[in-house]
């Protein structure tokens, strides 16, 4: 039989428990004892009748019934935040909190703005969290962080996920020194910095150095674009990566190559129903001032 009365502190403790992994962390946590803990685990198992946990000797596992529910119940938690940020901060923002996703290649193109809006709302609590489209997806979808700027292609289906172009942005090829290169055939005889393998980027040119016939065989791959400018600016081989990375950078030659180079639309992807006011304000003031 259902119930019309929710416990909700039993599932409170359900969250703790399953972010920490353990009973005994979750009662340091929340300023309890593991016995309570644990019983309170028992009455929720008991009545949902269904084993949450695998107890283990170094704390717990979620049973697969346990993984359902946690699914359900970080997107409740996450509900519940949003609203408490939205009461809580003000539209002139003298609190409140800003988090934003993106790829650690993007930080050099947003970094000025954080710059102009922590300046401007010192109060506004700032995050920045770098990693995967995938793994900032399950952020946003967990309402852990408020939006995502990353390049498309973003797969994601949802009727609250709005996805808005802000700006085209090409690739180039950059030197440390003044390199007189003209062609993709000339880059033969260099060392290429490039994306590793398996990014949308460096796919792209792959497809575009097979067309052109073109061989690189000297090759250093690294991850991130902050790396392959350094790399190049160490005078380490020629480097590929968006041009607004470096187009203000006087360190950095780029090279004018006659083909025409992959374009990349980099695009702001956020949860239309819960922004609050400091991310509304950012994207906004210091995000859609630059949208073509």
């Amino acid at each position: 039989m259902y119930k019309n009365n929710i416990n909700l502190n039993l599932y409170k403790t359900f969250y703790d428990v399953a972010r920490f992994g353990s009973f005994s962390k979750a009662a340091e946590f929340t300023f309890s004892t593991q016995p309570s803990i644990s019983k309170q685990i028992q009455n929720l198992e008991r009545e949902l009748d269904t084993k949450l946990f695998h107890r283990k000797p170094n704390g717990v596992e979620l049973t697969e019934k346990g993984k359902e529910l946690l699914f359900y119940i970080e997107k409740a938690y996450g509900n519940i935040l949003t609203a408490e940020r939205i009461m809580l901060e003000t539209d002139n923002l003298n609190r409140g909190k800003l988090s934003i996703g993106l790829p650690s290649n993007m930080y050099r193109f947003i970094v000025d703005k954080i710059k102009e809006f922590n300046k401007k709302y010192p109060n506004i609590e700032i995050t920045i969290i770098t990693g995967s489209t995938t793994y900032l997806l399950s952020l946003l979808d967990n309402h852990k962080i408020d939006f995502i700027i990353d390049t498309l292609p973003v797969n994601y289906m949802s009727n609250d996920i709005v996805i808005e172009n802000i700006k085209d942005m090409k690739y180039v090829y950059i030197s440390g020194n003044k390199e007189k290169i003209n062609s993709l055939k000339e880059l033969e005889n260099y060392t290429i910095i490039l994306p590793i393998t398996g990014t949308n980027n460096r796919d792209t040119l792959d497809e575009l150095l097979f067309k052109n016939e073109i061989e690189i065989n000297k090759v250093i791959n690294i991850h991130t674009s902050e790396l392959i400018i350094d790399s190049v600016k160490e005078n380490m081989g020629i480097g590929y990566v968006l041009e607004d990375l470096v187009k203000n950078d006087k360190s950095i030659n780029i090279l004018n190559i006659k083909e025409k180079l992959p374009i990349s639309t980099l695009a702001l992807i956020y949860n239309k129903k819960f922004l609050t006011s400091a991310p509304r304000k950012f994207i906004d003031e210091y995000i859609k001032r630059d949208m073509n």
